[in-house]
């Protein structure tokens, strides 16, 4: 459950074994007996995996399906979008993407990432349109 949770959390960040190895300080080795659950880790090792991921150690653990019970800034839940481009990299950068409890083919989140876009310049057209009408 543990090295399963590593492997996922890993994976979302799109790193191999090697990069968060030596992001933690440890032998790739290590890592893979980490994951495959041959070897678990230690306290300070779990702390630091969590704190890499942003993530609870209750979560890391299984305990909890909540990544981070502790965001209460919602700037760091909800990132401010300043422009389209940046909102489809956010939307297509997102690997465990659901939608109705399933995963989002990477087919899938281009057709919403187009959606949003296209929603975004006629919010953008409208909101020009009605400050020229104010103005006249």
């Amino acid at each position: 459950m543990l090295g399963d949770k590593i492997r996922q959390l890993r994976e979302e960040r799109n790193l191999n074994q090697l990069e968060l190895a030596k992001s933690l300080n440890i032998s790739n080795t290590t890592l893979s007996q980490y994951e495959s659950g041959n070897r678990t880790p230690s306290d300070e090792i779990k702390k630091a995996i969590a704190e890499y991921f942003n993530v609870s150690l209750d979560y890391l653990m299984g305990a909890s399906n909540v990544r981070n019970p502790y965001k209460d800034n919602k700037e760091e839940i909800y990132p401010a979008v300043n422009d389209v481009e940046e909102a489809m990299k956010i939307i297509l950068d997102q690997p465990g993407l659901m939608l109705k409890g399933e995963l989002l083919s990477d087919e899938s989140k281009i057709i919403l990432a187009n959606a949003i876009q296209m929603g975004l310049r006629t919010a953008e057209e409208l909101e020009r349109k009605s400050k020229g009408e104010d103005n006249e």
